[in-house]
């Protein structure tokens, strides 16, 4: 149990600072690198898509159903399942447009005139609020990571390298911004970093407060969400700026080639 506590944790720690390595990312590139970010989109949303409808879902379904029967815990799946995507889909109603991390952003983008004091502060605080979403959006992600590896290991490892690869473009959203208001590399760096903390804090959160009353019935509950949670990301985050960023249907290749990975991950640990 403590190894996979530790591991867990470890897990979501490594998801939700791969908003740094968009930082990073940023920082060493004069321009976007569309193909990469539209097939990498596409592949984390066929990862999301295939292991949260084949596997989570059906887990869940399985726990709830031997905890209340067949008609209570079919119905009560199908609620978890919606309810996680009303939590996310609220989450980003109380999101402005302009900071919301659904709404990528690429380093043309950024150039914008310079103000009278050669600062950018429409920029700053795009950045600043862009940041502050993530946050919020990232921590029911923290709490998915964290259930699901506690679960089941390998289960935990493909939805944390998924997270992992949305929260990159995530990060430079925040990063760009604001070293082109700043200038201030390092200033950009800790933000865009800093934004991705709140996966590890929905892991603790979970942790304290949804640890001692983790039986079956909750496990089932939680994870119908986790299924709807990362069903939402990806039919409304994820395929939308594959999409955007799409040249020859590069997208869709790694959506297949997502699902096809996650099939063939969780054939070999049958």
């Amino acid at each position: 149990m403590t190894e996979n506590l530790l591991l867990a944790f470890g897990l979501t720690l490594f998801a939700g600072l791969a908003t740094g390595i968009g930082s990073l990312l940023a920082f060493f590139t004069s321009h976007t690198n569309t193909k990469f970010l539209s097939v990498t989109l596409g592949f984390s949303a066929g990862v999301m898509i295939y292991v949260s409808m084949v596997e989570i879902f059906v887990k869940a379904k399985v726990a709830l159903v031997d905890s209340l029967g067949v008609v209570q815990g079919n119905w009560l799946t199908v609620g978890g399942f919606f309810g996680g995507m009303l939590l996310i889909a609220s989450i980003d109603k109380f999101i402005p447009k302009q900071s919301n991390p659904h709404e990528l952003k690429t380093v043309e983008d950024m150039n914008q005139p310079d103000t009278n004091d050669g600062k950018k502060p429409d920029l700053l605080k795009m950045g600043t609020f862009t940041a502050l979403a993530i946050g919020i959006h990232n921590f029911p992600e923290g709490i998915a990571t964290f259930t699901s590896a506690l679960q089941d290991p390998a289960l935990g490892i493909a939805i944390a390298v998924a997270i992992a690869i949305h929260n990159i473009p995530e990060g430079i959203a925040v990063s760009v911004p604001v070293y082109f208001a700043t200038g201030d590399k390092k200033k950009a760096f800790k933000l865009s970093f800093l934004s991705g903390l709140s996966e590890p804090i929905g892991a603790l959160v979970a942790y304290l407060f949804l640890m001692p009353f983790l039986n079956d019935i909750m496990f089932g509950i939680i994870f119908a969400a986790v299924a709807g949670i990362m069903v939402f990301i990806s039919l409304d985050e994820l395929l939308p700026a594959a999409k955007r960023y799409d040249e020859t249907h590069l997208s869709i290749y790694g959506l297949i080639a997502g699902m096809a990975v996650m099939a063939l991950s969780l054939l070999l640990f049958i």
